[in-house]
């Protein structure tokens, strides 16, 4: 398993790898990658930043989705730090012995760290103009 919160590039293959057994015969992945727009808006950077607790609210995610009995194997992490267009913000990936389940468990899961991760962004626009998103 793997559940991390980390300020350097992220591999999808890696988390691909790292969930591959025998036992499995699907693997999905998902790569949560920065975009060069929000709102109508140009984005020229994100900055994501993670509260002390982070890693360990990751790793429980990781280790709750890695229990469900359809569920060979997880990773996921997540980036923090400024991020440029086209970098992985979230990547993750999850095993199961079918496509289904593989589909169902990575989609709640990336929708789980979304929900509960305490990270949050910094949006750099075009303009120069900048917001906090996600952040209380």
């Amino acid at each position: 398993m793997i559940a991390r919160v980390v300020d350097a590039p992220l591999s999808v293959a890696e988390h691909e790898d790292a969930v591959s057994v025998a036992a499995a015969g699907a693997v999905v992945s998902f790569a949560g990658v920065v975009r060069d727009h929000d709102g109508g808006r140009t984005v020229t950077e994100l900055e994501y930043v993670g509260h002390p607790s982070a890693p360990d609210v990751l790793t429980e995610l990781a280790e709750e989705f890695a229990a469900r009995p359809e569920v060979h194997a997880v990773a996921v992490s997540h980036r923090i730090g400024l991020l440029g267009i086209g970098d992985v913000a979230l990547a993750c990936a999850v095993s199961a012995s079918h496509r289904g389940q593989a589909f169902t468990a990575c989609a709640e899961l990336v929708d789980e760290v979304k929900k509960r991760l305490p990270i949050w962004k910094r949006q750099v626009f075009g303009d120069g103009e900048q917001e906090w998103v996600a952040c209380p």
